[in-house]
């Protein structure tokens, strides 16, 4: 897993090293501007310089004991079967793609999978998912373009039961022609779930583009307010320098980070480790 994770970080690790002073020690002004050039969010690398030890030099464990208080925060557990999980996110992040690769990882693991299809809204979103389907050779519940996607989840979940699936992992929209029709469905669609199955869906993850860095938190946060996110998953990480921005996402939003994508494979989808990714970090700064 680490070195699916160094790869990921692959241009986050540059960016710190290329701007690494020629003077090997790491005193406090040279780790500020190397945390900002790996976008950590200002006030949090101001955060971090204030719990680290007075001496001007610092100590990696101690940057290491500090960067890790940020990555506290657990996602719920349940022995629901099926475990559903409502996927969201803007279009463009990566979040049919994500879908795939999460199915891709549970039949890895032995365990069965339906997807639903209820991003109706979206011209080719159903498509898209049933090509995906067929790829990973899952069962898919669909229906045409414009139809209620409620009434998909509900499906899904339904047919999921009846034939003991292990994880249900259900697409929902990520634009509508304004945000009251976006939040109204998103809703719509947890209450609907939640008659299907108790407690469903059991986990609501918000699928971000690494690439935006901290630019993506408002959309996040928007997310958060309509549906109360259960963690995150980080796509295209491979793709940017802004891998410091995970610590601003895990703060702001006090989520844990579920899955980080580090490539286009099925195979790069991977489970976020926070003491791998903090030592991937420190592994940059210190390194001669």
């Amino acid at each position: 897993m680490f070195s699916f994770l160094k790869k990921g970080l692959e241009k986050t690790i540059g960016s710190i090293v290329s701007s690494k002073p020629k003077d090997k020690k790491i005193t406090k002004d040279v780790l500020e501007e190397l945390l900002l050039e790996a976008d950590v969010p200002f006030e949090i690398v101001e955060e971090i310089i204030y719990y680290l030890p007075p001496s001007n030099n610092v100590d990696r464990s101690d940057l290491s004991r500090v960067m890790q208080t940020y990555f506290l925060y657990d996602s719920k557990k349940t022995e629901a079967k099926p475990f559903v999980q409502m996927i969201i996110g803007v279009n463009g992040a990566g979040k049919t793609t994500s879908i795939a690769k999460l199915a891709n990882l549970y039949k890895k693991d032995g365990k069965t999978v339906i997807l639903g299809a209820s991003d109706t809204f979206r011209a080719g979103a159903v498509e898209q998912l049933k090509a995906w389907a067929t790829r990973l050779n899952v069962p898919i519940v669909a229906t045409a373009q414009g139809h209620d996607p409620a009434a998909v989840a509900f499906d899904t979940i339904s047919s999921a039961i009846a034939k003991g699936y292990n994880h249900a992992i259900i697409d929902t929209a990520g634009r509508l022609q304004n945000q009251k029709n976006l939040a109204n469905e998103l809703e719509k669609i947890v209450r609907i779930s939640s008659k299907a199955m108790d407690s469903a869906p059991h986990q609501k993850i918000l699928v971000l583009d690494g690439t935006q860095g901290n630019a993506g938190l408002a959309q996040a946060k928007a997310f958060h307010d309509i549906v109360s996110i259960d963690g995150v998953i980080i796509t295209k990480l491979d793709g940017t320098s802004k891998g410091g921005a995970l610590f601003g996402i895990a703060r702001e939003l006090e989520l844990p980070i579920l899955f980080v994508g580090v490539g286009e494979g099925m195979e790069d989808l991977v489970k976020f480790d926070p003491s791998e990714f903090v030592k991937t970090i420190c592994d940059a700064i210190y390194l001669d």
